[in-house]
C-alpha cells in the first residue's frame, strides 16, 4: 500500500470521499424554499461555479465544456473484498454546449413536444451520468481504431498504431450525447426549457442507483437550478412491457407522474381529455366480461383470473384491480426473496377448528365436501399423470359454487387424502398453469426444489411465475395488437381504441417554474417578466419567444430596463445576438431616467420592441423547427410534427401520418403517394367516383415518407 505523508492512500481516499455530497439527498431543496429565486440562465452558472470542477482537458473543445460533480451514494461501498473498501462514487457530467458551433443546431425534442416555434437557444446544458461510472471529461478516451483506452497526451495507440486526432476525440464527445446507455441524460436550454432524454435504473444496467434514486435526484436538481419546463418521451419498459400503459392502468398516471409529470402532447391529434377518458375506460373494464363465456370450454385466461381472485384478500372487480394485485404481488415476492419483513398482499391462510364452523362465506363441511370430490378425481387418474387446474375444476364443478372451487384449488397443495396420500401441486413451465396429483408422503412438507412446484406453505406463486402471468394477461387484456381474440365483442372496440390512445400518448411534461414571479429573498428588487414583440415574423409558425424573468434594483430606470432586456435576450437566444431594445410598449414618450417602480410597481409584465442589426440570424436561428418549410395537415387533426412516421403527398407536399393514410407502421414507405384531397380533386376533374389515398410501393424517393423527427 502506497503511503503519502504518513497516511495510507485508501484511508486518505475515504477521508476525501466523506466530504462529497450524498447523491441520495443532494441538492437540498428545503434550503431555498422549494425552488430557485433566480432564472435558469443565471442559476445554472452559479450552481456549476459552486459545486463543479472544470478539468483541463475540456479546454480542447471550448464549445463542449465538461463540468464534473462527484457524489457518494449514501453509505454504499465498492465491493472489492477489502474490509476498507472505498465508498461508492457517482460522477455527474454537465456539458455546456455552444449551439452556434454545434454539429446539431436544432432540437428534435422541442419540435415534437410543441416548442418548435421557440427560437434557437445559445446554450444547451447536458446532464449525464454514465453507466460505467467514468466521466466524459476524463483523461482517457477510447481509440477510434480498436477501442482501447488511450490517454489524451498520447497521439498514437500502442495496440493498433492508430493516430488519434482532435476530430476523433470530438467524434467521441458527440457520441456521448447520443449514447442510450447513460443512467441519466437530460438537456436544458438556456431559456429553462428542457428534456429528460433517458433514465436507466437497475433494469437498465445500473449497479448502484435505482430509477427512483435517479428521478429523485433529477427532480431536486431541476428545482434548485431554476428549470422552467421539462418534457419526457415515455418509451420505458417494465418486465418487457410498455410501462406507460401498465403504470397508468394501476396508478392512473405514467411512471414519471410520481414526480409531477403530466400529459404534454399526444400523437395523432390526441388531447388530454381523450387520454384521461381512455385510461378510465380501459381500467374500469369488469373482469366478468372475460369470465362469462356461456357453455364454451374455460380458457387459460379465465383460469388465471379466477386463480388470482382466489388469492387476493380484497375483491378483484375490474382490470385495474387485477393488475394492481399482480404488480404488488411481484414486489412482495421480491422482498420476500430478499428476506424483507413485509406485510403480504395475499389472502391469509384461514384455518377451521371445532369452535368455528365458518370459513369465509362457506362452512367447513362445504370445504371438506369439495376437497373429497377432488380427491376422488385424483385417485381415478392412473399412474403418474398430472391433472390440470382446468380439468380438475371442471370435474367437480357441481360440488360447489365457482368461488369455493377456486379457493379449494388454491389450498389443495399439501392436503392429506386417505391411505397416506398427499396432494402435490406444480406450475408448468412456460404456461403458468397449475397441475395436481396424489403422491405418498407427509402432509405440508412435500416441496420440490426444482422450481416447478410451489411451496406448500404459503402456497403462492413465485416471482418468476407472477411475471409470466403478468405478461400473459397484458397481452390478452391490454396489448391492442393481441387482445382481439380475448376481449368480448361487446367491449372489443372500446378496449382496443382505449389501449391504442394510451400508447399513442408518449410526451409528458412538468412545469417547475411556470410563467409567474419567483420568490425573491430581497424585498428591494423589482421583478419583470419581459416579452419581446417581434414585428418581422417571416414564417406563419413563428411566435414571440417565451418571456424572460428580469430582476432589477428598486431604483432601476427605463434605460436600465431596456439595457437589461437587451443583455438578457442576447444571452439566451442566438437570433438576438444583435438585438437592441428601443421601445417599452405602452410607455412611449417617457424620459429614459424615469424610474420603473413609479410606472409598474414591484412586479409586472412588460413588452419591449427593438431592432435587429443583422438579418441572417433572424432567419437561421428563428425557430427550433429549422429553416425547412413544411406543412402538416393530417386527418387525425395533427398540425405539427409529433414524432410519428409521416410522408408527404407528391402533389401538394402536405405531410400526414402513414398510419392515417392506411400504411401500417411495419410496411415500407411507398415510392409515390397521392393524398386523399388531391385524389378527390383529380377524380372530380376527370370522372366521378369514390376518393381514396393512392400509393405505389417501391423504394423511398426524395425523402418521401421520412419522419419529421428523430427523437431520442
Amino acid at each position: 500500500m502506497v503511503v503519502m505523508n504518513g497516511r495510507p492512500m485508501k484511508r486518505l481516499k475515504r477521508r476525501v470521499t466523506a466530504d462529497l455530497n450524498d447523491f441520495l439527498t443532494f441538492p437540498d431543496v428545503g434550503s431555498i424554499g422549494g425552488g430557485s429565486s433566480e432564472p435558469f440562465r443565471t442559476t445554472v452558472k452559479a450552481f456549476l461555479s459552486k459545486h463543479a470542477l472544470l478539468p483541463p482537458p475540456s479546454s480542447l473543445f471550448p464549445h463542449l465544456l465538461t463540468w464534473q460533480i462527484l457524489f457518494r451514494v449514501g453509505d454504499l461501498t465498492n465491493d472489492d473484498g477489502d474490509e476498507d473498501s472505498s465508498p461508492a462514487i457517482v460522477c455527474l457530467d454537465v456539458i455546456e454546449e455552444d449551439v452556434a458551433r454545434s454539429r446539431s443546431v436544432y432540437c428534435d425534442q422541442c419540435r415534437v413536444v410543441g416548442w418548435s416555434s421557440n427560437p434557437v437557444c445559445a446554450k444547451r446544458f447536458h446532464f449525464i451520468i454514465k453507466s460505467d461510472g467514468n466521466s466524459i471529461g476524463g483523461y482517457n478516451k477510447p481509440c477510434a481504431g480498436c477501442g482501447e483506452a488511450l490517454h489524451l497526451s498520447e497521439s498514437r495507440c500502442k495496440s493498433c498504431n492508430h493516430v488519434m486526432t482532435t476530430e476523433d476525440v470530438e467524434d467521441w464527445m458527440y457520441h456521448q450525447l447520443e449514447d442510450n446507455s447513460h443512467l441519466l441524460h437530460a438537456v436544458i436550454h438556456s431559456n429553462g426549457y428542457g428534456h429528460l432524454l433517458r433514465v436507466n435504473g437497475r433494469e437498465g444496467g445500473s449497479r448502484l442507483l435505482s430509477g427512483n434514486n435517479i428521478m429523485n435526484f433529477w427532480d431536486r436538481l431541476c428545482k434548485v437550478i431554476g428549470a422552467r419546463k421539462i418534457s419526457v418521451m415515455d418509451v420505458s419498459k417494465k418486465y418487457g412491457l410498455e410501462l406507460r400503459l401498465l403504470h397508468c392502468l394501476t396508478k392512473g398516471h405514467p411512471w414519471y407522474g410520481e414526480w409531477g409529470y403530466q400529459f404534454g402532447a399526444g400523437s395523432f391529434g390526441l388531447t388530454q381529455n381523450a387520454y384521461k377518458q381512455a385510461v378510465e375506460n380501459l381500467s374500469s373494464l369488469p373482469l366478468t366480461i372475460f369470465l362469462s363465456q356461456g357453455r364454451k370450454p374455460r380458457t387459460r385466461l379465465q383460469d388465471l383470473i379466477s386463480f388470482y381472485q382466489s388469492l387476493s384478500e380484497g375483491e378483484l372487480v375490474n382490470i385495474r384491480d387485477l393488475f394492481v394485485f399482480l404488480t404488488s404481488s411481484i414486489r412482495d415476492a421480491r422482498k420476500s426473496a430478499l428476506g424483507a419483513d413485509d406485510n403480504s398482499t395475499y389472502k391469509k391462510r384461514k384455518l377451521c377448528d371445532s369452535k368455528s364452523k365458518v370459513l369465509c362465506a362457506w362452512t367447513s363441511n362445504d370445504v371438506l365436501r369439495v376437497e373429497e370430490a377432488m380427491f376422488r378425481v385424483l385417485r381415478a387418474v392412473s399412474g403418474s399423470n398430472w391433472v390440470s387446474w382446468r380439468a380438475l375444476r371442471g370435474a367437480v364443478c357441481k360440488a360447489g359454487p365457482p368461488e369455493l372451487l377456486d379457493y379449494c384449488l388454491k389450498e389443495l397443495n399439501g392436503k392429506q387424502a386417505a391411505d397416506g396420500m398427499v396432494v402435490n401441486a406444480r406450475c408448468v413451465n412456460g404456461s403458468g398453469a397449475m397441475e395436481y396429483k396424489l403422491e405418498r408422503g407427509n402432509p405440508m412438507v412435500n416441496v420440490n426444489t426444482n422450481g416447478n412446484r410451489l411451496p406448500c406453505t404459503p402456497n403462492f406463486p413465485s416471482e418468476e411465475h407472477l411475471r409470466r402471468d403478468l405478461k400473459y394477461l397484458y397481452e390478452c387484456m391490454l396489448n391492442p395488437q393481441t387482445m382481439l381474440n380475448h376481449i368480448p365483442l361487446t367491449k372489443r372496440e372500446l378496449a382496443v381504441r382505449s389501449a391504442r390512445i394510451v400508447l399513442d400518448c408518449k410526451q409528458f411534461m412538468k412545469e417547475y417554474q411556470p410563467e409567474r414571479f419567483l420568490p425573491i429573498p430581497k424585498s428591494d428588487s423589482i421583478q419583470l417578466l419581459c416579452e419581446v414583440d417581434i414585428m418581422e415574423h417571416s414564417d406563419v409558425h413563428s411566435r414571440n419567444p417565451p418571456p424572460e424573468l428580469m430582476i432589477l434594483p428598486s431604483d432601476a430606470t427605463i434605460s436600465d430596463l431596456k439595457a437589461e432586456a437587451t443583455r438578457t435576450f442576447q444571452d439566451v437566444y442566438l437570433m438576438f445576438r444583435r438585438f437592441q431594445a428601443d421601445e417599452l410598449v405602452g410607455y412611449s414618450g417617457l424620459k429614459e431616467a424615469t424610474q420603473v417602480k413609479l410606472l409598474l410597481g414591484s412586479a409586472e409584465f412588460v413588452t419591449v420592441r427593438g431592432k435587429f442589426l443583422g438579418k441572417n440570424a433572424l432567419s437561421r436561428y428563428r425557430m427550433e423547427r429549422g429553416v425547412e418549410r413544411w406543412t402538416v395537415d393530417c386527418f387525425c387533426g395533427a398540425k405539427d410534427d409529433d414524432g410519428e412516421r409521416m410522408l408527404a403527398c407528391d402533389v401538394c407536399g402536405v405531410w400526414q401520418h402513414t398510419r392515417c393514410a392506411g400504411i401500417p407502421d411495419l410496411d415500407a414507405v411507398p415510392a409515390r403517394f397521392i393524398c386523399l384531397r388531391c385524389r378527390c380533386v383529380s377524380q372530380t376533374t376527370n370522372t366521378s367516383g369514390n376518393c381514396k389515398d393512392e400509393s405505389v410501393a417501391g423504394g423511398a424517393r426524395g425523402g418521401l415518407g421520412k419522419s419529421l423527427t428523430n427523437a431520442a
